[in-house]
């Protein structure tokens, strides 16, 4: 049962990796900046290392998915944290499917409570402390995420208005020599010039100073979902480490690399949801909803608070359309019915997980 939890918690690290880096790389994607490959690319190798730091910097969240604090006693042996495993994955596996992005988060506290319903009844779940510890955080981030993608996105877009009007360009310049014959030759020189917003026609290449800001924004996007949840997923296989004689560094490390290769392997689908489907944007507005994502998801991550980067990102996707006035509701409603469902779908699966073990 300890090898079978852990394969689950590595199974739930990728799983969440495929859904979730989604929430950092669609910016890229959607403002055409770059393609899904090097986006994931990108996004992958950002989750690898956020994942990795969390065990120096966020095993605060390790203490709140493990159970302690939300269940009046959290059952011992491997069978809960595996149907809670069971649950989270479930429901990760079904939305990334159909490209919705949900938050692991919401569907690992569905599971803890579906789970802790089926070892203790109703009341073995403190439901204070899981709407203090996580229903109020989950439902406030994405109000507090509209909020500031409304108040700053319009200082960011004036603050960096300028670094729209420059580029670093390759240009290409031919310079004719004499040969030892006495015949002409084009030697061909390449340099680097900073020039203005429009390009000589002899540009071979052009970076915008705007895209690699969105570049380093969509990064520590990455890196931050990294460090907040890495810790969610580790807590389910602690309990089986020590039986394994896995210690808690090594298991990071693994589930470090199990969120990148589910990055890599299968994130493009629900990227491809908030990239296209929801608002046009370009690379200063998802610069903005990458930072505003970044400076939320880094602050519960050192505070311990389980928030969704999921509810973070989406929100401040939807704040871009609101603010251009063009957001495709159709879109929004079914990832809003999936964030809804996430809680009680995961914990169903994860009732019915632990009664049959």
């Amino acid at each position: 049962m300890g090898a079978l939890l852990i394969a689950l918690t590595l199974g739930l690290a990728f799983a969440n990796g495929a859904n979730d880096v989604s929430k950092g790389i669609s910016t890229l994607v959607g403002s055409g900046v770059t393609d899904y490959r090097r986006a994931v690319i990108w996004g992958s190798l950002w989750t690898l290392l956020g994942a990795l730091l969390a065990s120096l910097l966020a095993s605060g969240l390790v203490a709140t998915f493990s159970g302690r604090g939300l269940l009046v006693t959290p059952p011992e042996g491997h069978a809960f944290l595996t149907a809670v495993g069971l649950g989270a994955i479930g429901w990760l596996l079904i939305a990334t499917r159909t490209g919705l992005p949900v938050s692991t988060t919401h569907a690992l506290v569905g599971g803890l409570c579906g789970a802790g319903i089926a070892a203790g009844g109703v009341h073995g779940v403190l439901w204070g402390a899981v709407g203090a510890k996580a229903a109020i955080p989950l439902a406030t981030s994405p109000l507090i995420s509209l909020a500031l993608m409304g108040a700053a996105f319009p200082l960011i877009r004036v603050g960096f208005r300028r670094f729209d009007r420059y580029c670093v360009c390759l240009e290409r310049q031919e310079l004719v020599v004499a040969t030892a014959s006495g015949a002409a030759a084009i030697q061909e020189i390449r340099t680097s010039a900073v020039v203005g917003r429009d390009c000589p026609p002899q540009v071979l290449t052009r970076v915008g100073v705007m895209d690699s800001l969105h570049w380093v924004s969509s990064g520590l996007t990455n890196l931050f979902r990294g460090l907040n949840d890495a810790p969610k997923v580790l807590a389910l296989g602690l309990a089986a480490a020590g039986v394994a004689g896995l210690q808690g560094t090594s298991l990071y490390f693994l589930v470090a690399l199990a969120m990148g290769a589910g990055s890599y392997l299968a994130g493009a689908r629900v990227t491809g949801t908030l990239a296209n489907k929801v608002t046009p944007m370009t690379p200063s507005d998802g610069f903005a909803a990458n930072l505003v994502t970044s400076v939320l998801v880094a602050s519960a991550s050192s505070l311990g608070v389980p928030v969704s980067t999921t509810h973070v990102s989406s929100s401040s996707i939807i704040g871009i359309g609101l603010h251009h006035r063009s957001v495709r509701w159709r879109t929004v409603i079914d990832v809003l019915l999936a964030w809804v469902v996430t809680l009680p779908v995961a914990g169903v699966i994860a009732y019915l997980a632990f009664r049959l073990l």
